[in-house]
């Protein structure tokens, strides 16, 4: 596995990108997507850290059940990802070319409870 490395320690730098079913299908079927329509709007797949990722579910996906929580290894898309300034100007992690099958470490569900996304433990 590619990541950063110290001390003889490989560490791995995962973003996350929330996709509705229809759009996750359609990644497994095709092996790669240029995204969700707001990504083909922008002309880039949004993708947003562990950090930013809870609020980005609240914003954008608030309410919505059926939804895929995919975690990628930044290192694996080179110089095609960008980190670019979005919400409140912070940084945030965009990929200039299709998102690949491959390049998705796991993906897992994204239950709603209470009204609120349920992210992996540790994760948010």
């Amino acid at each position: 596995m590619t990541g950063r490395h110290g001390r003889g320690i490989t560490t791995v730098m995962l973003i996350y990108k929330i996709f509705r079913a229809p759009e996750w299908a359609a990644l497994r079927a095709q092996g790669a997507t240029r995204g969700a329509p707001a990504d083909l709007a922008d002309g880039f797949v949004h993708f947003s850290t562990a950090r930013q990722a809870p609020e980005t579910a609240a914003r954008h996906f608030a309410g919505e059940a059926g939804l895929m929580l995919l975690a990628v290894d930044s290192d694996r898309l080179g110089e095609a990802l960008r980190w670019e300034p979005s919400r409140g100007g912070a940084l945030f992690p965009h990929l200039y070319r299709e998102l690949r099958l491959a390049d998705v470490v796991w993906a897992q569900p994204l239950p709603l409870a209470g009204g609120a996304h349920q992210f992996p433990a540790g994760l948010a």
